[in-house]
């Protein structure tokens, strides 16, 4: 059986997991055989996400990472995911991981924990070349373990859809004055940041100038100089336009229990892509708002709720760390 300083280091693993603005939303009690996991509301976004469905994914991804990490230390794990519900103020507990005995830890289990330290979000451009059709089924099959469905976007008539909600979503977020001096109180200029997304891993290019058809949610909007990109001379040839593939992930339910399963899918497939040498960051804004979300919904017939859309290629640029708060802040005994 596990002890508390043994929950250290898979709490260390957990916290790797990626959140909603790097505001890391997790709590943890650990004791003997048990790790339980809740939201702390002190680190809420109360603007971009009043229900806290984003960062209950966030911390459903943590309890994946946390279960990965235990299972490669050679400890055999059940989670026990929390009864529903959809009120934000009834989010005290999400999940208890518990250990059921001892395990010889698989090559599989050791690729996949690996993968924790190495990913981290890719917001830069991906390389021209397919993601594998092959991964692309394992991703699904791996998320439909948790309840969850996977759909691919990229190159079908959805993406028309789901590219001019996304923009939209953007343009909306950008003139919300709340939604602004929100992003920038997560901003962060100090390298050594232990939270909140560091200005130095943001481009500084407009996402919209981007030869892309997914725009990627634009963290500087209002901060940078005034000024459009030099115009392309006539004998210039246009950039290509960048396809990644892009994955949406959905539930059949819409509550805290649905949440928490999406988020463990979202980090099995997260580790998964990972260990293939992939990188992947979220395109969430089409999602952010009650509006485009429904629209979403109702305009691709989805039978079911849109979790998380997920772009995804092969990496051009290494990955920047981001900032952990330390084990010691969001682990205690359980009382």
């Amino acid at each position: 059986m596990a002890d508390a300083q043994d929950w250290t280091g898979i709490v260390a693993a957990a916290t790797r997991a990626p959140s909603i603005h790097n505001t890391q939303p997790w709590l943890f009690a650990g004791a003997g055989d048990r790790l339980e996991v809740s939201f702390d509301p002190r680190r809420a976004l109360p603007v971009l996400d009043p229900t806290h469905r984003q960062q209950v994914i966030s911390c459903g991804a943590a309890v994946e990472f946390a279960a990965v990490a235990a299972r490669a230390m050679g400890q055999d794990v059940e989670v026990e995911v929390a009864p529903a519900s959809d009120h934000p103020d009834h989010l005290d507990h999400l999940a208890t991981l518990r250990v059921t005995g001892q395990r010889a830890a698989g090559a599989d289990d050791r690729a996949l924990a690996a993968a924790i330290a190495a990913r981290h979000t890719q917001r830069a451009a991906f390389a021209d070349r397919a993601v594998p059709t092959e991964l692309v089924d394992q991703l699904q099959a791996e998320a439909g373990a948790y309840g969850v469905w996977v759909e691919t976007l990229s190159r079908s008539d959805a993406e028309l859809t789901a590219v001019a909600l996304l923009s939209r979503a953007e343009q909306v977020e950008q003139q919300d004055p709340g939604y602004r001096a929100e992003l920038e109180q997560w901003l962060r200029t100090d390298p050594a940041a232990l939270d909140g997304i560091p200005v130095d891993a943001v481009s500084g290019e407009d996402p919209a100038t981007r030869p892309s058809n997914w725009l990627v949610r634009d963290f500087l909007v209002g901060q940078r100089a005034a000024g459009r990109p030099p115009a392309a001379g006539d004998d210039d040839d246009p950039p290509a336009v960048q396809r990644p593939t892009v994955l949406l992930l959905g539930t059949d339910g819409d509550d805290s229990r649905a949440w928490v399963q999406a988020g463990r899918a979202l980090g099995r497939v997260l580790l998964r892509a990972t260990a293939a040498g992939l990188a992947a960051s979220p395109l969430t804004q089409a999602l952010d708002w009650p509006a485009t979300r429904t629209r979403m919904t109702v305009q691709l017939s989805i039978v079911g709720h849109p979790q998380m859309l997920l772009r995804m290629g092969w990496p051009t640029t290494p990955g920047r760390e981001t900032g952990r708060r330390p084990v010691a802040e969001v682990l205690r005994p359980v009382e």
